[in-house]
């Protein structure tokens, strides 16, 4: 069966970007989208990852709109605090740090000299120079390549994909469901409205988040639970007032007793939450210790969310397919939801060609490829954890003796053994940035690769030295985050 009428069931970020892409990309199919009013969306202010910036293009969608539209500010990464002892910090930022193998790797030659004062590694990626100055400017625009997201507020991002979404053909259906009817194959045949009206299609677009109420509670997709590796389910999130200080491009994770809190700076506010475990902390005390940690005044009741860290069996199953939360969490650490939003999108779209039957070879390869990314997110995000050398609340030592999937088993085995970064075929993140946090755990191989001999010691020590100062120089005249900003916007 060819998919004429698709349906999108769900507003917010996963619901509108789905139906911006396919009003964009299947230009002559019927698209509606059924969104109750009364069902409120997750979004509680969005830290995102690199890969927006490819959907914006695709979909036609201008950065200056977009920033003015949505509150938004740049990102070049996180600074994360507190995650290996307390009182350090480092970044990860979506830069990299030239040669990752061979004589001139830089962090082979960090590794020869652990005692020699070096400037910290993160010192040798232009992102991180930038972020730790609070500056800002566009690649190639006075700075070498590299890469950024954005920070925003997602309730506003939602609204501005919504109005596109609608001028390029998209219906929107307010309605709450209701009931489900099924087709004799099992697959969904339409929605039934609480007024009464029938919403029929093709394809099922499932998008109504933590519910899931098509690939979930009426296709029944059973749920993967990750908690044994990742036991945080619970975020209190609660805007506060902006203050006087700088603008920062980046995204700051600090690690608390239990869990750790977010800092988010939008152009107006700036967002907060505390991502925690209940095994560990209540929920009050977590409430009492994200209040402690703003640094303006809260501008609205802290709001509670309650997940479990998991994935759906499947993604697609029948004529339904799952994006966004319907599929599953995987807690914002790493600003991923949006991701991987878009890499069902980018998997899914070419499949979808008018009067064309997609086949099930075809669909179990896009449940295999997004399976892996869940995977691989997964073992990114617990590397966080594992490497802490905290030991002074039950959540850190949990986590420092955490089983570890086979699959990161194996990658820091291979770290740790021959300083081998092992890629996977399907990756969310690159060498660079896994280098990124065993660079800022101090985890490092034991021992050096031989050929990093062949640079001598004084010239290897002279050599990251002069990176270093280059970078430095190199960020020294580039504008404020906050000035760049105001350039943009016309301000």
């Amino acid at each position: 069966m060819s998919y004429e009428r698709i349906v999108v069931l769900g507003g917010g970020t996963a619901g509108w970007m789905t139906a911006v892409a396919l009003a964009t990309g299947l230009q002559g199919t019927t698209v509606e989208l059924v969104e109750s009013e009364d069902i409120g969306t997750v979004g509680v202010g969005e830290a995102t990852f690199p890969s927006i910036r490819n959907y914006h293009q695709i979909v036609g969608i201008q950065e200056a709109d977009f920033l003015r539209a949505t509150q938004g500010t740049y990102k070049l990464g996180i600074r994360f605090c507190d995650w290996r002892v307390r009182g350090e910090d480092y970044y990860h930022t979506f830069g990299d740090f030239g040669e990752l193998d061979g004589p001139h790797s830089l962090w082979g030659q960090y590794r020869r000299h652990v005692n020699a004062g070096l400037p910290k590694f993160g010192e040798q990626c232009l992102p991180t120079v930038m972020a730790m100055q609070d500056r800002f400017c566009a690649p190639g625009q006075g700075a070498a390549s590299f890469n950024y997201a954005y920070h925003f507020d997602a309730n506003l991002y939602a609204r501005f994909l919504r109005d596109i979404a609608i001028k390029r053909g998209v219906r929107r259906t307010e309605g709450k469901v209701v009931d489900v009817t099924r087709r004799a194959d099992g697959g969904v045949a339409s929605l039934r409205l609480d007024d009464g009206r029938v919403v029929a299609g093709d394809l099922f677009i499932d998008c109504s988040g933590f519910v899931s109420l098509l690939l979930g509670r009426t296709l029944e997709e059973p749920f993967l639970d990750y908690s044994r590796w990742l036991p945080v389910d619970r975020a209190w999130a609660v805007p506060c007032a902006r203050t006087g200080t700088a603008l920062t491009p980046y995204t700051r994770a600090t690690a608390l007793e239990s869990g750790w809190a977010w800092r988010i700076p939008l152009q107006d506010r700036t967002g907060n939450g505390h991502v925690f475990s209940s095994r560990f902390i209540d929920e009050d005390k977590a409430r009492e210790q994200l209040l402690q940690q703003l640094d303006g005044e809260a501008l609205a009741e802290p709001r509670l969310l309650r997940f479990t860290t998991g994935r759906r069996e499947r993604f697609w199953v029948h004529n339904v397919v799952g994006i966004g939360l319907a599929t599953g969490f995987l807690e914002p650490l790493e600003s991923t939801s949006i991701y991987l939003i878009q890499a069902g999108l980018g998997n899914l779209m070419p499949l979808l060609v008018p009067r064309t039957r997609v086949a099930p070879e075809a669909i179990e390869a896009y449940n295999h490829g997004l399976t892996r990314q869940f995977e691989r997110i997964r073992d990114f995000i617990l590397l966080h954890y594992c490497l802490t050398a905290r030991r002074d609340t039950p959540f850190w030592n949990a986590m420092a003796h955490v089983e570890l999937p086979e699959t990161l088993a194996y990658k820091l085995h291979a770290w740790r053994q021959t300083g081998v970064l092992h890629q996977y075929d399907v990756e969310g993140f690159d060498g660079h940035s896994w280098l990124a946090i065993y660079a800022g755990m101090h985890c490092w191989p034991e021992r050096a690769d031989p050929r990093l001999s062949d640079l001598p010691l004084a010239t290897s020590l002279d050599w990251v030295r002069t990176r270093a100062s280059q970078l430095a120089e190199a960020v020294a005249p580039l504008a404020s985050h906050d000035a760049y900003l105001a350039r943009i916007l016309g301000h």
